[in-house]
């Protein structure tokens, strides 16, 4: 079998590793084993941070929502109960931007809501 050095492509993947570790501290971003590493982490580190980023947005959304129907005189599950059951079909990011921007319409959706737990 021949002998492989390897010389240019092992040049191209250890300076695109120094590349991802650029502004990592110390000997992180200087040599290739500790910077390989420490890439190796952060990358780990970014996938689970996206979707931990879903879930702190979704909790976020269901805080303010919650707060503009208690100021209404609702609670968090009833009124989203309410629109399920009246026909209203808006995502949490939508009524959070609502509830926080714009009042009057939020205000309208508890009243429907309101109405549509009454029918039933």
């Amino acid at each position: 079998m021949p002998r492989v050095k390897r010389g240019s492509k092992r040049r191209a993947n250890r300076s695109k590793t120094l590349g991802l570790a650029k502004g990592f501290f110390l000997t992180k971003s200087k040599l290739h084993r500790a910077a390989q590493e420490a890439v190796e982490k952060s990358l780990k580190y970014g996938y689970v941070g996206r979707r931990l980023k879903k879930r702190d947005f979704r909790s976020l959304w269901i805080v303010r929502i919650g707060a503009a129907c208690r100021a209404a005189d609702i609670s968090y599950s009833r009124f989203m109960d309410g629109l399920k059951k009246g026909g209203v079909d808006l995502n949490r990011k939508i009524l959070a931007d609502m509830a926080l921007n714009d009042a009057p319409a939020f205000s309208a959706l508890v009243n429907q809501a309101k109405a549509a737990l009454e029918k039933v």
